[in-house]
């Protein structure tokens, strides 16, 4: 699958009214399929940079390009930017608005004019792809809040965005609900769509991501998920710890248990093969 740059920010800067910088001179990339976790301490600019990147804030200073052509933030601008970037919060119910699972799937489609053929298209293959279709006529306030969280996604979802950006979007939900959201961001995946994923789980994101992207007051810092996530001074300087992978290849090694010189499992399968020399 090609690597080129489908979104990024270049030399980009954001200030809330009357308040400091949060991000300063910013270069980031969002790289055509591949998983991207994003992370770091509450405060970092998480949530400051996955609006610009979705044309939910302007720069300040620098820009968001789209395959290397600036964004333009008139209405045609950013109607083209949404049906190529989609961002779901964190919270569903800053999201969900319409009476019924299916009407609020529908708005993002229906706005951008689409014929109503095309739009129960859509909505049909969205809520297939994230496993709500028995839930199409259920009205949004009686859903669970895992069923909230895969709603905001479909709707996300309808608009057939290149890249789909999450803004921490296993919060709240159990073992099972999160291992049903990941299977279904695989799916996405597998279909083409590039996964940003903002989260603190660093051993999810180990577990998950291609690339991590670390936040910290230097800079954002983005390589392969093995080999940033294993950076304790990266890790120190997000607020973070070092995955459980990780942390435990290295005891491991240091007892002569282990003779792999990888960059740790990422799951606990992959530790008992290690562990079996397989």
């Amino acid at each position: 699958m090609s690597e080129s740059v489908l979104v990024a920010l270049r030399g980009a800067s954001f200030a809330y009214e009357d308040g400091p910088a949060v991000l300063s001179g910013l270069d980031f990339e969002v790289r055509e399929g591949r998983a991207l976790a994003l992370l770091g301490r509450n405060g970092s600019g998480k949530t400051t940079l996955m609006r610009l990147l979705s044309g939910g804030l302007r720069p300040s200073g620098g820009e968001l390009t789209v395959e290397g052509r600036a964004v333009r933030y008139d209405r045609r601008g950013l109607t083209a930017l949404r049906t190529t970037v989609q961002l779901v919060v964190q919270d569903p119910d800053d999201q969900l608005f319409a009476a019924s699972v299916g009407q609020d799937v529908s708005f993002g489609p229906l706005n951008l004019g689409l014929p109503d053929a095309e739009v129960r298209a859509r909505v049909a293959e969205s809520l297939a792809a994230l496993d709500i279709t028995a839930l199409a006529d259920r009205p949004t306030h009686l859903l669970s809040y895992g069923q909230r969280k895969r709603t905001a996604i479909a709707g996300a979802v309808a608009m057939r965005p290149r890249v789909l950006i999450l803004d921490e979007p296993t919060a709240g939900l159990d073992p099972d609900g999160q291992e049903r959201l990941l299977t279904t961001l695989d799916g996405l995946r597998a279909d083409g769509t590039t996964v940003v994923m903002a989260t603190h789980d660093v051993d999810l994101a180990l577990r998950w991501a291609d690339d991590a992207a670390l936040l910290t007051p230097s800079g954002v810092h983005t390589g392969p998920a093995t080999e940033t996530l294993a950076r304790t001074d990266l890790l120190a300087a997000a607020g973070l710890r070092l995955p459980w992978g990780v942390a435990a290849a290295r005891l491991l090694r240091a007892y002569g248990l282990l003779t792999d010189t990888g960059a740790g499992p990422r799951t606990a399968e992959e530790l008992v093969a290690a562990l079996a020399g397989e």
